[in-house]
């Protein structure tokens, strides 16, 4: 047997045990300034990751846990205390990360536990791996390759662990129950990834009338890249989807989504365009498209005033461009980029505002370092803002 690459005595039969420690630790800094919230946001938080993974053959065992300390806690952390300052997301919380079985064998995976489940680009299912307590799934999940170039990923998953930690409550619980289905059909093409794909969410309306937010998700996705010679490289993307309500949500509606995508790569400098719909029907609250499993930080700007859809639905068209380099000097993955977006409703014609978006990202060895900015220009939704995030991640 072999402990940590260390050999120990066993039985004859028994097979090797491969122990895999796991090891993370995150220092940053968020800094909000909002209109009509007199006192500004300063969130200085260290989160650290600590486990291990045994593996035996095409079986292994994942144990994760994680603490998240606010060390300068003037900001709001959306379950504690009065809004008096602007919300900072990342609440103090000690926490059961990961815990999960997993057989894998050729063309077969299956997952079992608290486990982290990101499909696609995650705008309907993610980690959320920005915040500092992410979220995972309690949850059983396959993953199947018949043939090459086909895939089915289907998961079951009773609770999803949410960002807000122990003291979540009310509309932000530490968990939230429910039957979530998840299936994902994907089939490689010379051009690209098509995915069919249906969500079945269930946010147990009876537990917490505030959330309103089951509903029933299907659509397709296409995604690709081509090369036009060595220093050339277009990279695409389309998505189509419509939902409506599902189990106990009383809201009756219906709602389209939208989705086209493109990055033009030359030689490290990148452009990108792209134009995303989050549809409305009737105007009313929680009639719109909704994506509550999502990783949302992703989209529609870093400023986050869009995490929940307006009533209205959201249309975001945005423009984008930067610079990428594998190595400069002693940093490696160095990635320069600015985005600028424009929000109006779905319906009845309002410009809700303007983003700008910048980051400057980079690798010294392990350790990961982000500077991120967010400048939201309100005009009929929400209120001007700007966030400011320092960054440092590093893992075994």
């Amino acid at each position: 047997m072999v402990v940590g690459g260390v050999a120990c005595a066993g039985s004859a039969q028994a097979q090797d045990i491969t122990v895999k420690p796991v090891a993370e630790a995150r220092v940053r800094y968020e800094h909000v300034d909002q209109d009509g919230i007199a006192a500004k946001a300063d969130a200085l938080t260290v989160r650290v990751r600590g486990g291990a993974q045994a593996t035996s053959g095409a079986l292994s065992a994942t144990v994760v846990a994680q603490g998240n300390l606010a060390v300068a806690d003037d900001y709001y952390d959306g379950v504690n205390g009065a809004a008096t300052r602007p919300l900072v997301a990342d609440p103090q919380n000690i926490a059961l990360y990961i815990a999960q079985l997993q057989y894998k064998a050729k063309g077969v995976t299956l997952t079992a536990g608290r486990q982290k489940i990101a499909l696609d680009d995650e705008r309907f299912v993610g980690n959320v791996a920005f915040r500092d307590n992410a979220q995972t799934f309690d949850a059983v999940r396959a993953e199947v390759t018949p043939v090459k170039g086909l895939k089915l990923d289907v998961s079951y998953a009773w609770s999803v662990r949410t960002i807000w930690g122990i003291d979540g409550n009310a509309a932000r619980q530490q968990a939230v129950g429910g039957d979530n289905l998840l299936a994902n059909l994907s089939w490689e093409t010379p051009l690209g990834v098509l995915t069919g794909f249906a969500y079945l969410v269930d946010q147990d309306e009876a537990a917490v009338q505030a959330f309103r937010l089951s509903s029933q998700t299907y659509g397709a996705r296409f995604a690709g890249t081509h090369a036009f010679g060595k220093a050339v490289k277009l990279t695409y993307q389309a998505s189509y989807a419509r939902q409506s309500d599902w189990h106990r949500n009383p809201s009756d509606y219906s709602a389209e989504y939208w989705l086209a995508d493109a990055t033009l790569d030359v030689k490290g400098w990148k452009a990108n365009a792209g134009y995303e719909v989050l549809g409305s029907d009737k105007g009313a609250a929680l009639t719109s498209f909704q994506t509550p499993l999502g990783t949302n930080f992703k989209f529609q700007g870093w400023a986050d005033k869009f995490l929940t859809t307006p009533a209205n639905g959201v249309r975001d068209l945005y423009f984008g461009g930067g610079y990428g380099a594998k190595q400069i000097g002693a940093l490696s993955a160095v990635t320069l980029q600015a985005t600028w977006h424009r929000f109006d409703s779905d319906r009845l014609d309002q410009h809700y505002g303007n983003e700008i978006n910048l980051l400057a990202s980079a690798k010294l060895r392990k350790t990961a370092i982000a500077l991120r900015y967010a400048h939201y220009d309100a005009k009929t939704l929400a209120t001007d803002t700007d966030k400011v995030w320092v960054q440092f991640d590093w893992a075994i």
